[in-house]
């Protein structure tokens, strides 16, 4: 039907429609920097509490020498961290779920009991190191702290329910505020170049040495953040689905998360790095740099009380993101291995109770935080090795298996750690 000029003057103007323009698709960093986020939340666990004390040990016993540890365990850290997000992403669901889904019951209760074991050693580290910063800053008596650092911590948390964004960047502001601490007490010690660069060739100093090495790599490579990260990444990349369809897709996808990763994770390294250094400049043996106390003491007589202000600002950030990253850990756990949920502030009781136990009995904090990271230990061989089995299962991941060289090499870092972290235990036994 055609209609006269006459007629058409007449139609009602809300059926003349204009074209919509078609937005071009995002390009660079318009398509990267949405998918920036879980590897921050993630790289909180490589600077906990348990970490300060470690790496202030070993660069007041040994000097530059362990400073490649930190180096190697944080390009370990990578490799894994990359393969969980990468088994969130292919699969869309976490570590923990597709444990239930593809073991025996028996297997996966196991399993269960013993992140359950993690997560609870995960969040006394946590409490306890934010009990002493708040003790550091304030004068707070330990257990009062370590009730104010399980508040806060589960207040953070909350941060979840308005979206996975608001977490993120809160969990990143504190990461920053860790840097920026030791960035700023490392410009005060300065960096021995000769040093440095010694420090990087691999070697020890005695059995000692070795022991605390292996120490470092054990707290470093932490099993819990294996399962939130993986938990993290499903929600997290929206179009995954559809992009992941295509090799070009899949491509985008894991070129944004290792941004992600070596981003996050480099900051994290380059703190543990500083805590080394900064050990290594200002303290000897002789020192007697054993806890964190003496730490904030040695720092405040060195550089003043400005670099003893950073420390516990500093370990004070870390004890409360971290804490609420553990117990989001513990939550994945307990959906993924059992399909139950436990209100946030029951899990929060259940894991506080061994620390305020700690505190309250009057027990050194340094020594729970170095027993903690023992019991830590114990659980990356149960998270690294299921992780390295699904992602390198094709029937599983489709065009997101491992390549044969990536399994190796995981396969390689497994062995080494669980090699490491055995003889670290069998140190402390025997």
């Amino acid at each position: 039907m055609y209609l006269s000029k006459t007629e058409a003057a007449v139609l009602p103007t809300t059926l003349v429609a204009a074209p919509r323009p078609v937005e071009p698709p995002p390009t660079g960093r318009r398509r990267v920097w949405p998918l920036l986020g879980p590897a921050f939340v993630a790289a909180v666990a490589y600077v906990d509490p348990g970490n300060f004390a470690t790496n202030f040990s070993g660069g007041a016993s040994f000097g530059y020498t362990l400073l490649w540890v930190i180096v190697a365990a944080n390009l370990m850290a990578m490799l894994i961290q990359s393969l969980t997000a990468k088994l969130g992403m292919a699969t869309g669901r976490d570590l923990a779920s597709l444990c239930r889904e593809r073991l025996p019951r028996r297997v996966t209760r196991g399993l269960w009991l013993q992140a359950e074991a993690v997560a609870i050693a995960t969040d006394l580290a946590e409490i306890v190191g934010g009990a002493v910063a708040l003790n550091l800053l304030f004068g707070v008596p330990l257990p009062i702290g370590g009730l104010i650092t399980a508040v806060v911590a589960f207040v953070l948390l909350a941060a979840q329910s308005r979206g996975h964004r608001p977490f993120e960047r809160v969990i990143t502001g504190l990461l920053l505020v860790i840097g920026l601490g030791f960035g700023y007490t490392l410009l005060g010690s300065g960096v021995d170049m000769g040093g440095l660069a010694g420090g990087m060739v691999p070697a020890f100093e005695g059995p000692d040495s070795i022991v605390l090495a292996t120490g470092i790599l054990g707290a470093t490579v932490m099993p819990h953040v294996i399962y939130v990260h993986s938990a993290l990444t499903p929600g997290r990349y929206g179009d995954v689905v559809t992009a992941g369809r295509t090799a070009t897709g899949r491509g985008r996808l894991l070129r944004a998360q290792r941004i992600d990763i070596v981003v996050a994770m480099g900051l994290a390294g380059l703190v543990n790095a500083a805590m080394l250094i900064i050990a290594a400049q200002l303290f000897t043996a002789d020192d007697g740099i054993e806890s964190l106390e003496s730490v904030h003491a040695g720092l405040g007589d060195q550089l003043g009380t400005g670099a003893a202000l950073a420390f516990a600002l500093a370990l004070l950030a870390s004890g409360f993101a971290s804490s609420s990253v553990g117990t989001h850990a513990g939550q994945v756990v307990m959906a993924g291995f059992l399909r139950r949920h436990i209100p946030v502030l029951t899990r929060r009781l259940i894991t506080l109770a061994p620390a305020l136990a700690v505190l309250v009995l009057g027990g050194d904090p340094t020594t729970a935080l170095v027993w903690s990271q023992v019991v830590l230990s114990f659980g990356i061989p149960f998270a690294l090795v299921p992780l390295l089995w699904l992602t390198s299962s094709r029937d599983l991941m489709g065009g997101w298996v491992n390549r044969r060289t990536t399994t190796v090499v995981g396969g390689i870092v497994a062995v080494l750690i669980i090699g490491l972290n055995a003889h670290l235990l069998l140190g402390l036994v025997l």
